[in-house]
């Protein structure tokens, strides 16, 4: 199997959060609208405290939900099949990105988790979430390399293998826990993502 760049989902396939406390979807829950503020916060360049003045009302406790933030940010951590898929992608020559709908303040903690600094397609910066074809289309420009060269990897079927398909990508869904059935190119592991690779 021959490809040109290698396109990850960013949580859930590359990496986890080992403390999850969630505090964008709770600030969130304390708005009039949480699945617009959900939506605003992943579209927009937005920290948790702007999302809060432009959002809640008084009643948030924006301390506590910081507090809960830095304790989730400390706890993003590589998968461990990640960095050694990433590092043999790399040395085999093959571009490497993230495409990820994500708050902005998790982008940068997530990068520092990497062995290398990759081409990352942040849904904040863009304006767009994953599925949407922009998002893939300015991936595949960053990276020089034209959708049937790249293939995206990610662990939520409807946006990072349909979105990507849909796209003219090609594909593969991660299933770390194993369960799904659908007909489609799945792995368990990152591990596998290689050896399909033969690098």
């Amino acid at each position: 199997m021959s490809v040109d760049a290698i396109l990850f989902d960013a949580f859930g396939t590359l990496c986890e959060l080992k403390a999850k406390t969630q505090p964008f979807v709770k600030l969130a829950r304390a708005c009039r609208r949480p699945r617009d503020v959900l939506h605003t916060v992943m579209t927009r360049p937005l920290g948790l405290r702007a999302a809060a003045a432009e959002f809640a009302s008084g009643s948030v406790d924006l301390e506590s939900l910081e507090a809960e933030l830095a304790l989730e940010l400390d706890g993003i951590r590589l998968f461990s099949d990640a960095e050694e898929c990433l590092m043999k992608l790399n040395a085999a020559g093959i571009k490497i990105g993230i495409v990820s709908n994500l708050a902005q303040p998790y982008a940068e903690a997530l990068l520092c988790t990497l062995p290398f600094r990759v081409h990352c397609a942040w849904s904040f910066e863009l304006g767009y979430l994953k599925p949407d074809p922009h998002t893939f289309a300015w991936i595949c420009d960053k990276t020089g390399v034209s959708p049937a060269d790249a293939m995206m990897v990610g662990d939520t079927f409807s946006t990072d293998y349909v979105g990507a398909t849909n796209f003219g990508m090609r594909a593969i869904h991660l299933d770390r826990a194993g369960v799904s059935r659908r007909p489609v190119p799945t792995i368990r592991t990152l591990r596998q993502l290689t050896s399909m690779l033969a690098i």
